[in-house]
């Protein structure tokens, strides 16, 4: 069965890019429009992965994974940051929260999915 993926990303153009890079490794894909979307979606299917940006509205990503691993029954679904943030201090911020991966944007998708498979084993 193929390993599900949370996208999040205010940009529908982002999404799409990462969406149709995932699915061609053979990744199934849902995706949320801000932090307060993928909750709701994580209620419904609870994703194998996640991967989020930071800067959205209505709930930042840094927001968002403070409250996933909070949650006892999320807390050990990996998150991978794909974000146009590249200062260090935030990095440190959401490493220290539990982002397992740190990705810029614009991305190569081949880091992208060598991320992805890393964390999905």
């Amino acid at each position: 069965m193929a390993k599900n993926i949370l996208i999040i990303d205010d940009s529908a153009s982002i999404r799409q890019v990462v969406k149709i890079n995932l699915a061609t490794s053979g990744y199934t894909v849902t995706e949320a429009i801000d932090g307060k979307d993928a909750l709701a979606k994580i209620q419904t299917q609870k994703p194998d992965l996640i991967i989020s940006d930071i800067n959205m509205p209505n709930m930042d990503g840094l927001t968002f994974v403070r409250k996933v691993k909070e949650t006892q029954e999320l807390k050990f679904i990996p998150i991978i940051m794909l974000t146009t943030e590249s200062q260090e201090e935030k990095k440190m911020e959401g490493m220290t929260l539990g982002v397992k991966a740190w990705l810029v944007k614009p991305f190569k998708p081949d880091q992208l999915i060598a991320a992805v498979s890393r964390l999905l084993v």
